[in-house]
């Protein structure tokens, strides 16, 4: 006789089929469920040495010049304003000369004095000498002529000193300009103090500019023994400028580690001032050296003011990461900092941002 215990009971079927429904149903989902794209990446590579490395530079005056006062007084005329052309030994402004012409005056007055007097003493002295030569005077009464006129003579040469002293005093109250130039600063108005030392007008001239940059160390001496750089003015008529001469200062600054490079523009360059940005362009053959790597520009994240990529750790995870930017040539975009080559960086700072 057979019996059914090992068959489930009419109550157990129901809940072994929810069961094999569900995982059935489970197992569905998972497989229907779409796989997460992909992020796309980009490897780091050295930028290539064929580029010309790019430094910021100023446009500055081969002379320029503060005139400042000399003498304390107040400006009683101005007869330029900023932006002006002068020329050398134009008047620009005046200051009170009351006490200085008053000094001079009694000055030239004590002068007139002391030639009546040494022209006294001088008559006096010959009378002297042709009494002596007659035997009527003694020697000693000669000799104390003789040193009176040369007393005399002596305070005259003083009280003329003192005149010239007084008169050069009295020009300093006028304010010329010392070369042909334009204006640039004019930090007074009419009726101020000037005091000595303080400044009262600025000149520079126009016909004579250089750029100055700051070179690292580390490139100094690639660009010693390479061709000469360009100079480029944004915003200047002409594009590429070559420079007339090319300087390197022998002394390294301490805090940055880099080395001043002045390059004289060519003469009488229309449209350039002192202070415009200008940009310095070293040899391709320079720049090979310590180039810095280069990123498309769609990679970068800016936020306020921080800009950062998100580069990709060895798990593959993205991880924002603040970069310092520089030139941006095209597409690409130079980081100067932050950035190593070899690495990897997220093309899509959107879709690297949802992954947690």
């Amino acid at each position: 006789m057979k019996t059914n215990a090992s068959r489930p009971s009419p109550l157990q079927r129901p809940r072994r089929w929810l069961l094999l429904a569900s995982l059935s149903i489970g197992a569905a989902a998972a497989d229907a469920a779409p796989a997460a794209p992909a992020l796309r990446s980009l490897t780091v590579a050295a930028a290539s040495g064929r580029q010309a490395q790019s430094l910021d530079g100023v446009v500055e005056a081969l002379r320029q010049t503060v005139v400042a006062a000399q003498v304390a007084g107040a400006i009683v005329q101005l007869d330029v304003k900023a932006g002006d052309r002068v020329k050398a030994g134009q008047v620009l402004m005046r200051i009170d000369a009351r006490a200085a012409e008053q000094a001079a005056n009694a000055s030239e007055a004590q002068a007139q004095a002391a030639r009546a007097s040494l022209q006294l003493a001088s008559r006096e002295f010959e009378r002297q000498q042709l009494l002596h030569k007659q035997h009527y005077i003694s020697q000693a009464a000669l000799d104390q002529a003789e040193a009176q006129y040369k007393a005399t003579q002596a305070q005259v040469n003083a009280q003329l000193a003192q005149l010239a002293v007084a008169r050069t005093q009295s020009g300093f109250n006028t304010v010329r300009s010392p070369y042909d130039g334009v204006v640039a600063e004019l930090p007074v108005t009419l009726g101020d103090m000037a005091m000595p030392g303080r400044a009262l007008v600025t000149v520079y001239d126009p016909s004579a500019l250089r750029v100055t940059a700051n070179v690292p160390q580390s490139i100094a001496a690639g660009l010693a023994a390479g061709s000469a750089p360009m100079v480029e003015i944004p915003g200047l008529a002409g594009g590429m400028l070559a420079p007339t001469r090319v300087q390197q200062l022998p002394i390294v600054d301490a805090s940055s580690h880099t080395l001043q490079l002045r390059l004289d523009l060519a003469p009488k360059l229309t449209g350039a001032v002192p202070g415009m940005f200008a940009r310095v362009w070293l040899p391709g053959s320079v720049a090979a050296a310590a180039a810095s790597p280069a990123v498309p520009r769609t990679a970068v994240v800016r936020r306020a003011e921080l800009s950062g990529l998100y580069v990709l750790d060895g798990q593959g995870k993205p991880l924002l990461r603040q970069v310092r930017l520089g030139a941006v040539r095209g597409e690409q975009v130079e980081v100067l900092s932050g950035l190593s080559v070899g690495e990897k960086i997220a093309l899509d700072p959107q879709a690297a941002a949802r992954i947690r």
